[in-house]
């Protein structure tokens, strides 16, 4: 058994910092795209948000697109994760449970932060390829987790659209979100949904 020599103990700590500091940078620049949009949100900003230097930040992340397509796509997987963690043995037929967090997906921090970025993607040159490709990326993954989590069979023809048209509902929910709380018509629409879906998928 080797032993750990004096500068791999240092080197363990000085990683875990800079591990900390990325994740740091990464849950401000979520929260000032939510809040200031792409326009007021820098890399200056998050900066200070996230309490490092400009130039830690520009260590971790060279260019702003670097720091933003990377912050959605770390959220993204954050919440990949707790969506898979909210049924850990798999849905046991809860099709409504499922419905409902997947809309909840689309609503709160994250799709608001998603949505700047694709505005923002839709002007700025440099930046649509990274947000098309990070948008394809992250939709594959959550159409899977939807496929796994609903116990829907994708060799029957009309199951994959059925399951894609419920994350563009969604998505639709998020959006009308925005601007004033529709808890009760989003309630109404996924009681809906999940028996379309017990119907379709059996």
């Amino acid at each position: 058994m080797g032993t750990v020599s004096a500068v791999d103990r240092d080197r363990v700590p000085k990683q875990d910092r800079s591990r900390a500091t990325r994740q740091r940078l990464l849950e401000a620049a979520v929260a000032c795209l939510g809040e200031h949009g792409w326009a007021g949100s820098t890399v200056s900003v998050v900066a200070e948000r996230a309490g490092v230097s400009r130039g830690a930040a520009q260590h971790h992340f060279p260019t702003r697109e670097d720091l933003f397509t990377a912050a959605v796509e770390y959220v993204a997987e954050e919440r990949s994760t707790a969506l898979r963690a909210l049924f850990p043995q798999g849905a046991a037929g809860d099709r409504r449970a499922v419905v409902a967090a997947l809309v909840d997906l689309y609503t709160g921090p994250l799709f608001r932060a998603a949505l700047h970025l694709w505005v923002a993607a839709s002007n700025e040159e440099q930046l649509r390829p990274r947000v098309t490709e990070l948008e394809a990326r992250v939709g594959r993954e959550t159409h899977r987790i939807a496929v796994e989590l609903l116990g829907a069979d994708e060799s029957v023809p009309g199951v994959r659209e059925r399951v894609q048209g419920l994350l563009d509902m969604a998505r639709g929910l998020g959006l009308a979100n925005l601007l004033t709380d529709d808890g009760p018509r989003r309630d109404r629409v996924v009681a809906q949904w999940a028996a379309l879906l017990d119907e379709a998928l059996g």
